[in-house]
């Protein structure tokens, strides 16, 4: 916990209010008679793949959440590379893959987004009242799906893994409404529900040859159009 505040904010307006709790969790690991400093070297957490940015804009955004008022953001959505101001109404503050996501109904694409926070370079409330969306369509919009690409349009994907990376997979969580079983074979079938194909197929190449994807077709084709790309790339170099 220390480790995983102390990665929290750097310096930031959450800063006068993380560092009491530090100073209690080290008076914890002090009166269990264990050295503060041995515990600190004897247990490190890395977080790959977070994205590095700072939390000025996360309490202006808990507080509209929580007293439930809405919000102007300045935005870059970088998939378009697009610069743009939004009014939302704040839902919930996801936790995904060590970043930060808010939830939001927005009202000038009037429907559900998830924003990346470090993404978010402007944030102010707003004297309106924010919507509140049902938590049951939250979940069908941004929940059914796979990952931080969620929607309510939801296909399965069928995946096979070889029987030496099975031992590891068969342990993944990859969705909360998947399935998985061992075949005869020793393979490991896995399916998930996902609405858009892109994080879910960044997750499936980086097993290599140690995954077959089985259907959707137009998921096997998107697999297939990466890895090509993919191939293209590396001989381009070596021509």
């Amino acid at each position: 916990m220390q480790q995983l505040l102390t990665n929290l904010d750097s310096g930031g307006l959450l800063s006068p209010h993380i560092k009491p709790l530090q100073s209690r969790l080290l008076a914890m690991i002090d009166e269990a008679s264990n050295s503060t400093e041995e515990v600190k070297q004897r247990v490190k957490i890395e977080t790959i793949g977070a994205r590095k940015f700072h939390l000025e804009h996360f309490q202006i955004l808990g507080s509209a959440l929580i007293n439930r008022k809405r919000l102007v953001i300045g935005y870059h959505a970088r998939g378009t590379n697009e610069h743009s101001t939004r009014e939302i109404s704040p839902q919930r503050i996801i936790y995904y893959r060590d970043n930060w996501y808010l939830d939001a109904w927005c009202h000038v694409r009037k429907a559900l987004r998830s924003f990346s926070i470090d993404a978010i370079n402007h944030a102010e409330i707003l004297e309106k009242k924010a919507d509140d969306i049902d938590n049951k369509l939250l979940d069908i919009e941004l929940g059914s799906g796979y990952g931080i690409f969620a929607g309510k349009d939801v296909e399965w994907a069928v995946l096979h893994f070889t029987p030496e990376r099975a031992r590891w997979v068969a342990s993944e969580k990859w969705h909360p409404r998947q399935e998985g079983k061992f075949l005869s074979d020793g393979t490991y079938e896995l399916k998930v529900p996902y609405s858009d194909y892109r994080e879910l197929i960044m997750d499936i190449l980086k097993y290599g040859a140690n995954v077959k994807v089985v259907s959707p077709s137009q998921l096997v084709q998107e697999a297939i159009k990466e890895t090509r790309a993919f191939i293209q790339n590396h001989l381009g170099e070596s021509n």
